[in-house]
């Protein structure tokens, strides 16, 4: 660590740019409210990108009900991973992906850096192009101005950092919750408009499975993130709070917006979840529906700030791992602007069917994503039970090691078991089914097959680890931390 320099960060006033970066969080500088957690990840969820996963189901036939089912075990599932994570924010003080040094080593930890980082930007681009398009649709605004402005506010969200994120969100939920309980009541009561589909949807294994799939990767995908955001709570904040708190908010906002999206894509025959949403939400009174939309566009913006600020913290661990990065905001400012940039010339320069392709793409980086969490969540749980060197994660040469076997062998295994169950949308004039998955009809189970495979896998390597091995510097480090923290 630049103890130096980290000595001298202070903790910076309420409405100030965030200090710190992917360094430790001081005892002291710990000012997160366990309160604030569910909210936050409530309003992760909360906007437009998640509507559209309700039209998946309908899309193959299956019914209102059965999408709802299947979307509400699949949140379930997939929050679980996610909601673990967060519960290492508190106990480590640490971003997310500097803890993964641990099972993969300090440059080691690159392989997984790269899959993280590059899901962030094709989020972000996704994002933007959905923004564009769906404003432009609804409202007619010029879809170039929606894009440099959701760039500008994205990132300038991400540069002032955690509290401003935490604020952002709640105000946002504070305009967005009561615009939609009402559309969504007015959906139950028949006030929403809608038809009788002349299509007959009813129930087929390969559809729920779609739909179940789509609905546990969606926040799994979040989990590279999570700690990021529990990480100024106190050390004291009890495990099982983060976890309750952090899987209430991501699950229960999206399967609400999952079983809307179904009902709009049945009943309205919709096919983007922002006009949707503006037509139910007018069906009921007025301009209802356009002021809705709007909130849930200015949430989705929000979530790009909230990925714009993790994969800046991303970036600068990978390049920490082969150039020592002095964790100031600075840095964290730098890596923000330029990422930025980035997803804004990918997004301007892509089609519609170049967005399909980047969703294809993202596909594949939750198959590369599924063994990282695995990994992640035995060792922390099951091999090492929390108990972590805070300043060997920082140093080349700690009991981590450059790279460590045991991490990189349980991905590599954990990922080549998903092959056979993967089916990969085409991707140009690429595609691929796995034998398993042809088997079963085309349905895609390879992320859980990498989510067991890879458990077990890291569970088999690491029999013969000692923990008592780490103690000394365990206590070597805390030592540390209090000399140099208080």
């Amino acid at each position: 660590m630049e103890t130096e320099a980290r000595k001298q960060q202070v903790a910076e006033p309420a409405l100030g740019i965030e200090v710190h970066s992917i360094d430790w969080i001081p005892e002291r500088e710990r000012h997160g409210k366990l309160w604030h957690q569910a909210p936050l990840w409530f309003l992760g969820n909360f906007q437009y990108f998640t509507i559209p996963l309700g039209f998946i189901g309908p899309a193959m036939g299956l019914s209102l009900w059965w999408t709802a089912i299947a979307g509400f075990l699949g949140i379930v599932v997939g929050t679980l991973f996610m909601a673990f994570h967060g519960s290492q924010g508190p106990k480590l003080g640490l971003p997310q992906m500097i803890q993964s040094r641990a099972q993969f080593g300090y440059r080691g930890a690159v392989i997984v850096l790269f899959v993280v980082l590059f899901t962030y930007i094709g989020f972000n681009v996704t994002d933007q192009v959905l923004l564009s398009q769906g404003i432009s649709g609804a409202y007619g605004w010029d879809p170039t101005a929606i894009a440099v402005v959701t760039v500008v506010a994205a990132a300038l969200l991400a540069i002032f950092g955690h509290d401003w994120v935490h604020r952002i969100f709640r105000v946002l939920l504070i305009i967005s919750f009561p615009l939609v309980t009402v559309i969504t009541i007015a959906v139950i009561t028949g006030h929403a408009g809608g038809i009788t589909p002349k299509t007959h949807y009813g129930f087929t294994f390969t559809a729920f499975m779609a739909e179940f799939s789509a609905a546990a990767a969606y926040n799994i995908t979040y989990a590279p993130c999570v700690s990021d955001y529990s990480r100024y709570l106190p050390t004291k904040t009890k495990s099982r709070s983060v976890i309750f708190s952090v899987f209430f908010g991501a699950s229960s906002s999206a399967i609400w917006l999952i079983t809307l999206g179904a009902w709009i894509a049945i009943h309205l025959n919709a096919h983007d979840g922002l006009l949707g949403l503006k037509i139910a939400g007018n069906n009921v009174i007025g301009d209802l529906g356009s002021v809705a939309a709007l909130a849930s566009a200015l949430a989705l913006i929000a979530t790009m700030g909230m990925s714009a600020y993790g994969a800046s913290l991303t970036l600068l661990t990978g390049i920490d791992c082969f150039k020592k990065v002095t964790p100031t905001r600075t840095a964290r400012i730098f890596s923000v602007i330029g990422l930025a940039v980035v997803w804004y010339l990918i997004g301007d320069a892509i089609t519609t069917s170049a967005a399909n392709t980047i969703s294809t793409a993202l596909t594949l980086m939750l198959y590369l994503l599924v063994p990282w969490t695995a990994t992640n969540l035995i060792d922390y749980f099951y091999v090492r039970r929390g108990h972590y060197a805070i300043t060997d994660l920082f140093s080349l040469n700690g009991i981590y090691h450059r790279w460590n076997w045991r991490g990189i062998t349980a991905y590599a295994v954990g990922f080549v078991a998903e092959i056979p169950f993967m089916v990969l949308p085409k991707l140009d004039s690429f595609t691929y089914i796995g034998p398993i998955a042809k088997l079963l009809n085309d349905t895609d189970f390879s992320w859980l097959a990498g989510l067991v495979i890879t458990s077990i896998a890291y569970i088999l390597i690491t029999r013969g680890f000692d923990n008592r091995s780490e103690e000394q510097a365990i206590i070597e480090s805390e030592a540390t931390l209090r000399t140099e923290f208080g």
